[in-house]
């Protein structure tokens, strides 16, 4: 029932990680040039998107993202 329930919701999230690459073609962030809210908030769920079967080796530029999340001053593993 889960997994079912899962995979009907996939389509919707695959395409929110197309919204979030082609923002962050452009941009290093959420907000632009700078490290904001926005990107706290977003990072919560997509950089353990890979726990819900989502493959994000499509998404460069959300990998190079996730990458500079994990760079920012004084960030903190939950997950390590």
């Amino acid at each position: 029932e889960y997994k079912q329930a899962l995979e009907q919701k996939q389509p919707l999230g695959y395409a929110a990680l197309g919204v979030m690459e082609n923002q962050l073609k452009d941009h290093p962030f959420f907000g632009g040039d700078h490290y904001t809210i926005a990107d706290i908030c977003l990072f919560a769920y997509t950089h353990v998107a890979h726990e819900g079967g989502f493959d994000l080796t499509h998404f460069p530029a959300i990998s190079a993202w996730i990458n500079r999340v994990k760079e920012q001053p004084n960030y903190i593993s939950i997950t390590e």
